[in-house]
């Protein structure tokens, strides 16, 4: 069977969910075609005994699934061609949730009889995300159903419900993918209605679960605080109470508390909920909000970025474990296009990198956050093609960064597109991420100096335009040769004048200081042009700041707020035996 143009069988038509845009128009417009069978059939012919679910006893209602939430991996479920594992990450509740991955003319299908009572109506649902999803039923003695969603970078609920025949004991209840599309995830299943008894279905009654560990701030505004949490076995939810008092409940791990005062220290605490009951409070965490401004979380006030490559190019192969822990932002070079426009993805150069697997790089950013530091994917580099240049490209990006932050836990995103950009487009994929990642995420960028000559040109322009969410910008004061100052002066690379006067640009031009960086090379291989010795980095840090070690040109005004340095690389800087980081970072950290 030609997979490309294959219809679902019966029990994959959708009676819910999307318009499918992968596939040839074939496959497309057989979808559209099924999905508008099943809804016509659904007017003419009501489930019978719909509209009784609420006449039920609450008391005997419960969720036949076993297994529900895959916290005992497959246990319960048999998933087509070994398809499917349970994985740590991403999870809707719990701590683990299905992965299934479609291959060949396998859709990844997975599957469990739940035992069920004749005559009696079901609800039916799952959150589901990633590629297509299907969740469905069959052997319900009367009308099978199902329903199904297109891709999703979040997850997403599907419900439907299903009457029992007379004679039915049991049903099948699957999920499956699509043949040729991404992996899919599913969690938190459930048939619920009367208990089918008969020790087949029903998990456990649910036990208070336990108190939640790792709670930490994922980042700040003037106004708000966004928190996030490791998950616990059981919990159907978690609620987040500031200064002892409960604020907000929320089913995921991760929430963002508003309506907070500027400038000011709050204590934060989370529990874990199910119908059992609350867990005791976390650990407390302490969150300080902004003075204000646009993102950067809980940075500190004078912040060092540094890029960590993902590629071996004769500086010193580092794992993220390795870096200085001077640098405050670690940038992980780079993303990698893919067919989709505007889309990237991140493949770990685990060969490269001397055999670094992927696990070891996830449990290392953690830890570098556990740290206070972070992590941060960057999009671009001298090669790099991506390109977003209409709503659709700029839908692309914003959707496959998110998803590139949720896989591997990074803090937000750095914009290195030394190719071009258009300030339209880019501005609109950014406002996208910001929405979904939330108030706390990281967004830096780093510049060539000719982008930043002026606010007309597209990557200032960007700059302003996202100037509420931004972080900070590391200009390359390198590999550019002579440039004008704000005074319309020319100065040369790898003196305190270029530094500062270039910087002045952006300080005059609208940006906030505290979005202002100086990016140099980490040494004299780190570029083909523009080192300087740290020590003009930090005179150039003192002119901008304090006023003091400048060169010929001094600003007519200091900006004690200015951001701090970046460098490429850490691996660079490591080869020279972390001179720049060392000298720098100390620096950085102790200005005004």
């Amino acid at each position: 069977m030609d997979r490309t143009s294959a219809m679902p069988d019966p029990g994959d038509r959708a009676t819910a969910g999307g318009t499918a845009t992968g596939g040839n128009p074939a496959a497309r417009k057989g979808l559209l075609w099924a999905g508008a069978l099943v809804s016509a059939l659904a007017l003419a012919f009501p489930l019978a005994g719909a509209g009784q679910a609420s006449a039920a006893d609450a008391n005997a209602d419960v969720n036949n699934v076993r297994n529900a939430g895959f916290e005992s991996g497959l246990s319960g479920w048999t998933c087509s061609a070994n398809s499917g594992t349970a994985v740590p990450s991403p999870v809707h509740g719990g701590a683990s949730a299905l992965r299934a991955v479609p291959a060949g003319q396998d859709n990844a299908r997975c599957a469990q009889t739940v035992a069920v009572r004749p005559d009696s109506t079901y609800s039916l649902s799952g959150w589901v995300r990633g590629g297509y999803a299907y969740l469905g039923v069959t052997g319900t003695g009367t009308t099978d159903v199902s329903t199904w969603t297109p891709d999703s970078g979040a997850w997403k609920q599907l419900t439907t419900s299903f009457r029992t025949g007379s004679a039915t004991r049991s049903v099948t209840v699957y999920t499956h993918g699509w043949y040729g599309q991404q992996p899919y995830y599913a969690d938190d299943l459930s048939v619920f209605g009367p208990d089918g008894g008969g020790g087949d279905g029903g998990d456990p009654d649910p036990v208070v679960p336990g108190t939640p560990g790792g709670l930490s701030v994922s980042g700040t505004t003037s106004s708000t605080a966004s928190l996030r949490w490791n998950p616990v076995s059981g919990a159907t939810g978690y609620s987040i109470y500031r200064n002892g008092t409960k604020v907000t409940a929320v089913t995921g791990t991760s929430a963002t508390v508003t309506g907070l005062a500027a400038a000011t220290s709050y204590s934060f605490q989370v529990t874990a909920t199910n119908a059992a009951g609350e867990s005791p409070k976390s650990t407390a965490v302490t969150a300080r909000t902004t003075e204000g401004g646009g993102g950067g979380g809980d940075l500190p006030r004078h912040a060092v970025t540094g890029y960590w490559q993902n590629f071996n190019n004769g500086a010193a192969v580092q794992r993220i474990s390795d870096v200085s822990g001077q640098y405050d932002i670690i940038a992980v070079a780079f993303a990698d296009a893919t067919g989709t426009p505007g889309a990237v993805t991140f493949n770990l150069d685990s060969a490269g990198l001397n055999g670094y697997t992927v696990a070891q790089f996830k449990a290392d950013v953690r830890a570098k956050q556990a740290a206070g530091k972070k992590v941060i994917i960057s999009v671009g580099g001298e090669t790099g093609t991506v390109s977003v240049n209409d709503s659709a490209s700029a839908t692309n990006f914003a959707n496959s960064v998110y998803t590139v932050m949720q896989e591997y836990g990074f803090d937000g995103v750095d914009i290195d597109l030394e190719n071009g950009l258009n300030a339209t487009y880019m501005t609109q994929a950014l406002r996208s991420l910001s929405a979904k990642a939330g108030p706390g995420m990281i967004l830096t960028m780093a510049p060539q100096t000719i982008d930043m000559q002026s606010p007309s040109n597209s990557y200032f322009r960007t700059a302003l335009n996202v100037k509420d969410i931004l972080t900070v910008v590391n200009m390359q004061y390198y590999n550019s040769g002579s440039m004008l100052g704000c005074d319309g002066k020319v100065y040369s690379q790898g003196s305190v004048d270029f530094l500062t006067a270039l910087a002045c640009i952006q300080l005059e031009g609208g940006l906030d200081p505290s979005q202002v960086g100086l990016g140099l090379p980490a040494s004299t291989r780190g570029a083909g042009s523009g080192y300087v010795s740290p020590t003009v980095v930090n005179n150039a840090l003192d002119c901008l700041t304090r006023g003091t070690n400048c060169g010929t040109f001094k600003p007519s005004k200091t900006y004690p707020a200015l951001r701090g340095a970046m460098t490429w690389s850490t691996n660079w800087d490591a080869t020279a035996g972390n001179a720049w980081s060392n000298a720098v970072g100390p620096h950085v950290h102790a200005l005004p």
